[in-house]
């Protein structure tokens, strides 16, 4: 079997997709680990998470830095230390700095809980995403994981789940079972893109 690939998990909040992959990665035939975790905020109980699974846990937050670019520089160092090959951005509600978009071209994923490219960009994220959805009165929903780019939400889709919209539902409810497929799917895809790097195909 290959040397597993080193992924990190970028995060700004519960950390419950972050979770589904930790539980994944567990697994010996898994082709990766989740080797760090990096969170925009301190107060992200995603932190207790990695903790819990021991594993290192950063807190870089855009205010603790002079400019973006010293935020990026920090990132970037961070991700070398620890030989990083992937980054999943799991609830990350940053736009990821330009110079880490380049460094890792066609390996940084996201998972968005809407069916791309509706109900994406700039401020659709969690329950504004699921509020949206059913006030345009669509039937159907859903998770997409896709790659990053240096714009919200606009990369190559990877994969995609299909969850009916229920008839009178909140948005609470929507997200519960858009969740329940985003923390089956996206571990699907990193095992996915990591055997493709594996074998030199991305």
């Amino acid at each position: 079997m290959e040397a597993k690939l080193n992924v990190a998990v970028f995060i700004s909040g519960g950390g419950t997709n972050l979770q589904s992959l930790i539980d994944a990665a567990s697994s010996p035939e898994f082709p990766a680990r989740i080797a760090l975790v990096i969170s925009s905020s301190k107060k992200a109980y995603g932190i207790t998470r990695a903790e819990n699974a021991g594993i290192p846990a950063l807190i870089l937050r855009k205010k603790d830095f002079n400019s973006d670019s010293d935020l990026s520089s920090a990132i970037l160092e961070a991700l070398k230390e620890h030989s990083i090959d992937v980054i999943c951005l799991a609830g990350y509600l940053k736009l990821v700095p330009k110079e880490i978009v380049r460094s890792y071209r066609n390996r940084i994923l996201n998972i968005h809980p809407a069916l791309l490219p509706k109900f994406g960009g700039k401020g659709m994220y969690g329950m504004r995403v699921h509020q949206a959805v059913l006030e345009s009165g669509e039937r159907v929903s859903g998770p997409t994981v896709h790659v990053v780019d240096e714009i919200y939400d606009n990369g190559e889709i990877l994969a995609q789940r299909e969850v009916p919209v229920i008839p009178g539902e909140d948005p609470e409810s929507l997200q519960k079972r858009v969740l329940e497929q985003e923390h089956r799917v996206y571990p699907e895809v990193l095992k996915r893109i990591c055997e493709e790097i594996q074998s030199g195909k991305r």
